[in-house]
């Protein structure tokens, strides 16, 4: 079946980095747009970035622009969210999503000092 498994998640402090993962299976993952989105506490879902299935295109929330990148390893079936610079309000668990809607598990970002 479709699966999708967060991981790299942690404490942070502000101005730190992180990088998370995303392995996939049960797709045709490099045929996939994938999604990061992340939800903050007592928030709704958040949009964080898009990237096409060949990888060479990327769009970012503004929030993010700048600081975060995402990018794939379609031999692999990974994904991947490196975030720097990061900021307490990225505090979220943060979740991939293929273009079917499927979701991870999620894995908690938080930045505090």
């Amino acid at each position: 079946q479709v699966q999708l498994v967060e991981s790299g998640g942690g404490l942070v402090q502000p101005g730190g980095s992180l990088g998370l993962s995303c392995a996939a299976s049960g797709f045709p993952f490099s045929s996939y747009v994938m999604t990061w989105v992340r939800q903050a506490p007592g928030k709704g879902l958040e949009w964080v970035s898009h990237i096409s299935s060949s990888g060479v295109t990327t769009t970012y929330a503004d929030s993010v622009k700048g600081r975060f990148t995402t990018s794939r390893d379609n031999a692999k079936n990974t994904l991947y969210l490196q975030m720097n610079m990061l900021k307490p309000e990225d505090t979220a668990v943060y979740y991939c999503a293929n273009q079917g809607g499927v979701r991870g598990q999620g894995t908690q970002v938080t930045v505090s000092s």
